[in-house]
Parts: structure tokens; sequence; C-alpha cells
């Protein structure tokens, strides 16, 4: 993980903190609590498994394309770019909105489940430790609700409107045979 990731996290523990109410005051605080050190260390890792588990490259516009390289505001706001095949069209949706779609304790068990078409690995998602998948929603979450919802996917026949990846796959080992 590059170091200048966590930067944003500790500057918001720390602004955090001084937002705290002075001791006797016997007035309520609207600030928020300080952000602790595990929740500050549950969001570095969920941003670290965003990254490492490949979210960015097909939930974030042009992230492949400027290898990495795309301001975290832009990150996983979904994509226009379909993938289309056998299955029909699918499209990356937006995980900014979904995550502010669902408590945690629904996208744990959503996730824990997660079967989605094809091109979306979710059998990856589906191994990961609750933990891990616990990171990315507080990540996802602390980013915030940003850009459109994804296209709907498309059935099987219908050509959708570019841009798109159109995939043939061979026919499977013994199919057909």
């Amino acid at each position: 993980m590059r170091t200048h990731s966590l930067y944003p996290v500790t500057v918001l523990v720390l602004a955090l903190a001084g937002c705290q109410p002075s001791a006797g005051t016997g007035t309520a605080s609207a600030s928020p609590a300080p952000v602790a050190a595990a929740d500050a260390d549950l969001l570095a890792r969920g941003e670290y498994l965003v990254r490492v588990a490949g979210c960015n490259d097909c939930h974030t516009p042009g992230y492949g394309e400027a290898q990495g390289q795309v301001d975290q505001a832009q990150w996983l706001v979904g994509s226009r770019l379909g993938f289309h095949g056998p299955w029909g069209t699918t499209y990356p949706t937006n995980l900014r909105l979904r995550m502010q779609a669902l408590t945690e304790a629904q996208w744990l068990e959503y996730s824990a489940n997660l079967r989605t078409r094809p091109i979306m690995p979710d059998f990856a998602v589906r191994d990961m430790a609750e933990d891990d998948r616990r990171a990315i929603y507080r990540f996802v979450h602390s980013l915030g609700p940003a850009g459109q919802p994804a296209p709907d996917a498309l059935p099987p026949g219908r050509t959708p409107p570019a841009p798109y990846f159109g995939l043939v796959l061979p026919p499977l080992p013994g199919a057909g045979e």
C-alpha cells in the first residue's frame, strides 16, 4: 500500500480529535466523535483491498488507462462501459451508491452470497473473510455517494450501445461432444 493513501484518514483522525467538547462545559456538542484507531485501520484496509482486489479496474472509469492514478473522489462510481457476451450485457455497478443503500449487516449478508452476471468475479468476494468484506464496506461507504447508477443489464441477443467489450467465448471442454 502506498503511504500517501493513508494521509486522508490520518488527517481525518487528527481533525476530528480537535472537535471534542471541553470537559465540564455542560453543553452537548454536535461535533462528530473522533475516528478510533481501529476504525482508521479498517478504512485503510478497505482501501487497500479495493486497490489490490481490482474493484477499481471495472467500477472506476479510466482507472486502467490511467494506471491507477485516478483521484479517489472518482473511485467506484460505476461505468457505462458494457461487457457483452452470451449472457447479454452487464455494466459495472456504482458501488458508491450501492453501499449507501445498504447497512453493514445487509452488505455482509449480500456479499457472502453474491451471485452476479459475468464478468464480475463474485466468487472472489464470497471467498473473502467477513472482516475483509466489512473493511471494504466501511471504506466505500466512507467515500459517500457520487455519480449516477450504471445502466441496466441487457438480455442476450440485444446489441448494446457503444462503448462495450464484445466477448466471444470458446465452447467449454466436453460441451457438445
